[in-house]
């Protein structure tokens, strides 16, 4: 595997490993709600998730398939561009659900490769 394509997997990993470092212990969406800081740690790291996708995407040799991997890009490019219609539920719902199975098959694509 490329080595570019190498360290972004190894990004993502780590920013949803930094997600759930940052996350209320008791895993409190009003907590978090009223947590600006955290809110905003979350979503620049899920940002650089969806980063290290699109740049794994437009890599001459790409040759991964990631689930989901344009909803993910469509949500960094929302966070970025569209950060006033970002919704708190909705990202909750994104760490909570989507982010463990991510973690899972990313891992798994970089012990294949």
């Amino acid at each position: 595997m490329d080595n570019r394509i190498n360290a972004w997997l190894e990004d993502i990993i780590k920013s949803i490993d930094e997600i759930f470092d940052f996350l209320p212990e008791k895993r409190d969406f009003f907590e978090y709600q009223q947590d600006l800081k955290t809110k905003k740690a979350i979503e620049r790291n899920i940002e650089i998730i969806g980063e290290a996708i699109n740049r794994i995407y437009k890599h001459k040799d790409w040759n991964l398939e990631i689930k989901n991997a344009q909803r993910i890009i469509g949500t960094r490019n929302r966070i970025a561009h569209e950060y006033d219609n970002i919704s708190d539920e909705v990202i909750w719902t994104i760490i909570l659900r989507e982010l463990p199975k991510l973690k899972k098959e990313i891992t798994n694509l970089k012990d294949e490769h």
